[in-house]
């Protein structure tokens, strides 16, 4: 079965960087899209990014976009998310996700991951 752990969280001041990993174990997905969601306290986790896990492609929501870059580096079975320009409204817990291999590489929505990782906490001081 797939694991996924997430790594990289911390506190960090406004304007600043961090660099979250989820790092898979088990069985990878040669034909699946890896996915970023976050959630706020008193808030719906919500879709932060997803890149396809055999090549290139990738969609950003648009309050990160511009600001956030995910990567991959697939002999590691490692995702990346780089966060430039930090800002308080980027704190949540952070989570990596895996969909099930398809074609169908545009997921947004939480139920189309049936895979999580225990998530990373991310917290912005102004």
């Amino acid at each position: 079965q797939v694991q996924l752990v997430e790594s990289g969280g911390g506190l960090v001041q406004a304007g600043g960087s961090l660099r979250l990993s989820c790092a898979a174990s088990g069985r990878t997905f040669s034909r699946s899209a890896m996915g970023w969601f976050r959630q706020a306290p008193g808030k719906e986790r919500e879709f932060v990014a997803v890149i396809n896990w055999s090549g290139g492609s990738i969609v950003y929501a648009d309050s990160v976009k511009g600001r956030f870059t995910a990567s991959r580096d697939n002999a590691k079975n490692t995702v990346y998310l780089q966060m430039n320009s930090l800002k308080p409204e980027d704190t949540a817990v952070y989570y990596c996700a895996a969909s099930s291999p398809d074609s169908y590489f545009y997921k947004l929505r939480t139920d189309q991951y049936p895979y999580w990782g225990q998530g990373t906490q991310v917290t912005v001081s102004s």
